[in-house]
């Protein structure tokens, strides 16, 4: 893979973790103040890039071949897990991600929160808000980083890609001053779920000596095919989905008058 591709990559998926955290840190830093908010945010972030400090190194010095089957493998296992929450939320199994609806429940919450301070941090509860929320997803940010670009022997660019999904972000939040809940962000994750499960199924399979006709070509068709296999399933769900909502109140009509007659 060559960079650009890795960078478009990491920048989606990140983008994803982005405007979920972005959603946390507004609705403390609106709500309660941005002085313990930005505190929240520093001490998350440090935190993150001790992380990445400690690992980062350490898992590039692994054997290519190992390094391809065990992040093959997450990233198949992470990527499964994105799309499963994204067809059953497609296909109304699962309610919709609403971005405007998370930052009203973390705007009541912090309303109804008492105010107390510790040390030098003025408003405890928007410094822990803010802290637990870049740093949960600062996490998955990080887990993306490390093994995309590690497995490419490319870190930097992945830690590009990653950096501008979070610049774009915060910028476009600081400049209107809300929730991105316009972004298509369960559409979004669809894809970063298409992208994890064909990366990890391609890099896995290569760590386990498989060899890819084309080589990292295969990915053109991968990629497609899990994407494909993907909608699928999401259009059987979705069509079960009506049939069972369009046959409830029939089915309860029958047992009624079954019970009456």
């Amino acid at each position: 893979m060559t960079a650009l591709p890795l960078i478009l990559t990491v920048f989606v998926a990140c983008a994803v973790e982005a405007i979920e955290a972005l959603t946390i840190v507004l609705a403390a830093g609106l709500t309660r103040e941005w002085r313990s908010t930005f505190q929240g945010m520093a001490a998350a972030l440090v935190v993150l890039a001790a992380i990445v400090a400690a690992l980062g190194p350490t898992i590039t010095l692994l054997p290519l071949t190992a390094l391809r089957l065990v992040v093959g493998a997450l990233l198949a296992i992470f990527g499964l897990q994105w799309l499963r929450k994204a067809i059953l939320r497609a296909t109304g199994h699962k309610s919709l991600h609403d971005e405007a609806s998370a930052y009203l429940r973390e705007v009541a919450a912090a309303k109804a929160a008492a105010p107390s301070s510790r040390g030098r941090v003025h408003d405890w509860y928007a410094f822990t808000l803010s802290f637990k929320g870049v740093l949960l997803e600062g996490l998955e940010v990080v887990f993306i980083v490390i093994t995309f670009g590690a497995n490419q022997r490319n870190v930097g660019a992945a830690v590009i890609g990653a950096a501008a999904a979070v610049l774009v972000i915060t910028v476009t939040g600081i400049a209107v001053r809300a929730p991105l809940a316009k972004v298509p962000e369960n559409a979004l994750k669809f894809l970063v779920g298409i992208m994890l499960t064909s990366f990890g199924t391609f890099w896995g399979a290569e760590g386990a000596g498989v060899k890819w006709p084309g080589s990292d070509a295969a990915l053109l068709v991968i990629v497609p095919v899990v994407a494909v296999v993907s909608l699928g399933y999401a259009a059987w769900l979705r069509r079960a989905h009506r049939v069972n909502t369009a046959g409830g109140p029939q089915e309860q009509v029958s047992q009624a008058e079954g019970v009456t007659s």
